[in-house]
């Protein structure tokens, strides 16, 4: 094959300029982003998510007292606004969970939650599977900030048993909450420790893709950051403070002030560059490729276990010599896909065993 290089205009084809077109379709349809706040209340998650993306989610919300909070069963609520930035436009949906852990019983608290990832997914298998394609809405989660508390011991077990319910659902980045409460080597130390838990309990966390090998050694660098900072020990605030004649978001106490977009004081500005400039398509392609392709090798698999049953209960009413119920177009027609289906899962079956065993020989 004869390799054509441009040397003047008339070996110039034009397939260069498919990343602008592909630039400009984006921009003009716009992007669609779905975050999960998990965690017991009075973490600063409203704090966080406001601070994050410089908007007002939750400025009509009613704060609970004591009482009411310990009868609250989990009410999962959606926050949707539109942002734009440069011309840029990006649909944010945040989904939160008050009442999670607030109950005096919190057995299966995390089941609401964990119904309401799958019921995102079902709901997309289904528009994906109907006639009209075109205008699919996607409201799957595409991560979970969870927050710990940063009183006590690493995690506590409620924190495992939303991690081990929702982990292989869900994009799950954990959160240390309020590391102002926290000195430095506390924070270090509770990090390490959370760590060690989530490791120990086989939890899996979102991971950070590696980088390849053309990027620049400042991404690189930034990345390596990004990944020792697991979990962010992050602080909020949406109150604007002065020093030295200069505005700056933080927290005013007699000792002195803690700016959120410090890095000193806080991995906030990490946790943004994470999860709005750098990984965010990341988390959504993640979340497409792996945890719906979970889902949706799980629905396949029912339905044919289905249609096996069914045939093999036409088999025995046939083979009794009894009348049975002659198979339509329809049916047939409906055979046929689930076949077709059961062929795809288990080439993509296939793939992910080959990309396992790659992964564990690397």
């Amino acid at each position: 094959m004869r390799h054509a290089t441009c040397k003047d205009d008339r070996d110039y084809v034009g397939f260069a300029t498919l990343p602008n077109q592909v630039h400009r379709k984006s921009v003009k349809k716009g992007f669609e982003f779905t975050l999960m706040v998990a965690g017991e209340s009075g973490l600063g998650k409203s704090t966080l998510i406001n601070s994050l993306f410089l908007t007002n989610l939750y400025k009509d919300r009613k704060l609970l007292n004591s009482e009411e909070r310990i009868s609250q069963t989990i009410e999962i609520t959606k926050h949707t606004v539109e942002i734009e930035e440069k011309g840029v436009k990006l649909r944010l949906t945040v989904v939160d969970t008050p009442g999670f852990g607030d109950a005096l019983d919190n057995a299966d608290c995390w089941k609401p939650i964990a119904d309401y990832v799958d019921q995102q997914f079902e709901q997309y298998f289904r528009d994906e599977s109907g006639l009209n394609r075109k205008n699919i809405l996607d409201n799957r989660v595409h991560c979970c900030l969870y927050f710990i508390s940063p009183f006590g011991h690493g995690l506590r077990p409620l924190d495992l048993e939303f991690l081990k319910a929702l982990h292989e659902r869900v994009n799950v980045v954990p959160i240390l909450a309020k590391a102002d409460t926290l000195t430095p080597l506390e924070v270090e130390r509770k990090k390490r420790k959370i760590r060690d838990e989530l490791e120990h309990y086989h939890i899996n966390i979102y991971q950070f893709p590696d980088c390849d090998s053309d990027e620049d050694e400042e991404f690189k660098q930034q990345d390596m950051e990004l990944k020792r900072c697991i979990p962010f020990a992050v602080t909020g605030s949406n109150t604007v403070v002065e020093i030295d004649g200069k505005r700056v978001r933080g927290r005013l106490y007699p000792w002195g002030v803690v700016e959120v977009e410090n890095p000193s004081h806080s991995d906030f500005v990490k946790l943004r560059t994470m999860l709005v400039k750098t990984h965010m398509q990341d988390l959504k392609d993640v979340t497409r490729e792996t945890h719906y392709e979970n889902y949706r090798a799980q629905c396949i698999q029912s339905m044919t276990r289905m249609v096996v049953k069914e045939r093999n209960r036409n088999k025995l009413t046939r083979d009794s010599g009894t009348d049975f119920p002659i198979q339509t177009t329809d049916e047939m027609e409906t055979e046929k896909l689930i076949r077709e289906k059961d062929e795809e899962l288990r080439r993509m079956q296939e793939m992910l065993h080959r990309i396992q065993r790659q992964m564990e020989s690397q």
